[in-house]
C-alpha cells in the first residue's frame, strides 16, 4: 500500500512541537500539504486555508486538523465531504453536539474519522488499566497543575468560548481516566475559577462518583509555576497506583514500574495509519462529555484577572 497522503491544517505550536516530528517518524504516512493563514513549510505546497487546499490539484487522502476548537467543524465537515480521513487534535471540538454530528458524516462517508487523546498514548495508561482491573478501587484523586503563560503563551483563543481554558490540559487527565478506570463515573459537583477578564476557567475543582459510588476528585489549575504536576493517584486496597509525568512514570505499592520519555504522537499517528487501512473510526468523545458536564454544573467563581 502507498503511504497515506496527509496535509496539516493549522501550523501553529502543536503541529510544530509534535505533529511534524512524528509524521515523519511514522511508517505509511507522508505530508505532502499544509494549510495555515500565516505559517508555511519548505518542502510541501502550502495553502491559505482548507478550502483553498481541497480546491488544489494536489492529491491528499487525510486532514491533520491541528487548529483551535472554535471553527473547526466547518474545516472538518469539508474535508469528509471530500472524501477525506480527518484526524482531530484534542479536543475534538468546541460542542458535543457538533462532534457527534461529524461521526455520523464520517460513517455515511465512508471514510476514518480519529477523534485523539494524546495522553492516553503515555508508556503507563495501558499498564495501569490492566492492573487497576485486577485490583480493589477505593478512590482516585487527580491533580494537574502547570504553568499557562509557559504553554500557552499569546494563544488567546483559548480563553474565549469553546477554548476550554484550564480544561484544554485538563481533559488530557480525563482522557487518561475514562481509559484506565474498569467501570464508568459521572460528574457531581464543579467549582470553577474565573479571571474576571476573561471567558474561560483558570482552576477548577471537581468531584466524580462511578456507577458503584467510588469518589473521583480533580484539582486542575493553570496558575503554578516552577515544577508541573500531572499525577492521577488511584488508593486500592493492595496499595497505590499512581501515574505522573502525564501517564509517562507509573509507581505500584511506592515502586517504580514504568519511566519513559514521550512517545504520544507517533503513536497516534501509527494508530492513524491503522484505521485508515482497516477503514474503522475511533471516535471516543467520553472526556469532551466530563467537560461539557462541568461546565454544566459549574459553579463560577470570579477570581483575579489574568494578563499573559
Amino acid at each position: 500500500m502507498q503511504p497515506i497522503r496527509l496535509a496539516i491544517v493549522g501550523l501553529g505550536k502543536i503541529a510544530r512541537d509534535q505533529h511534524l516530528g512524528a509524521i515523519e517518524a511514522t511508517d505509511g504516512v507522508d505530508l505532502v500539504a499544509v494549510a495555515s493563514r500565516n505559517a508555511k513549510l519548505e518542502n510541501v505546497h502550502c495553502f491559505a486555508d482548507i478550502d483553498a487546499l481541497l480546491a488544489a490539484d494536489v492529491e491528499i487522502d487525510a486532514v491533520s486538523l491541528c487548529t483551535p476548537p472554535q471553527g473547526r467543524f466547518e474545516q472538518a465537515r469539508a474535508a469528509l465531504l471530500a472524501g477525506k480521513h480527518v484526524m482531530l487534535e484534542k479536543p475534538p471540538g468546541a460542542t458535543i453536539a457538533e462532534v457527534f454530528a461529524l461521526d455520523e458524516l464520517a460513517k455515511r462517508q465512508g471514510v476514518t474519522l480519529y477523534a485523539t487523546w494524546h495522553s492516553r498514548e503515555a508508556a503507563a495508561v495501558e499498564p495501569a488499566r490492566a492492573l487497576l482491573c485486577e485490583r480493589h478501587i477505593r478512590s482516585v484523586h487527580v491533580e494537574w497543575k502547570e504553568d499557562v503563560r509557559h504553554w500557552h503563551p499569546g494563544q488567546d483563543w483559548i480563553w474565549e468560548p469553546g477554548g476550554l481554558g484550564v480544561f484544554d490540559p485538563g481533559i488530557n487527565a480525563l482522557s487518561i481516566v475514562t481509559r484506565i478506570m474498569p467501570e464508568s463515573f459521572h460528574l457531581v459537583s464543579s467549582d470553577l475559577s474565573f479571571p474576571e477578564n476573561r471567558a474561560a476557567p483558570i482552576a477548577a475543582d471537581l468531584s466524580f462518583r462511578t456507577a458503584s459510588g467510588l469518589s473521583i476528585t480533580a484539582a486542575l489549575d493553570w496558575r503554578q509555576t516552577g515544577p508541573q504536576t500531572w499525577d492521577i493517584r488511584v488508593e486500592t486496597e493492595e496499595g497505590p497506583v499512581v501515574l505522573t509525568h502525564g501517564g509517562s512514570r507509573l509507581f505500584v505499592d511506592g515502586a517504580a514500574q514504568i519511566v519513559e520519555e514521550d512517545r504520544e504522537y507517533r503513536n497516534l499517528y501509527r494508530h492513524f495509519v491503522h484505521l485508515v487501512v482497516q477503514r474503522q473510526s475511533d471516535t471516543d468523545f467520553s472526556p469532551l462529555v466530563h467537560v461539557a458536564d462541568a461546565f454544566m454544573l459549574g459553579r463560577r467563581r470570579v477570581v483575579d484577572a489574568f494578563k499573559d
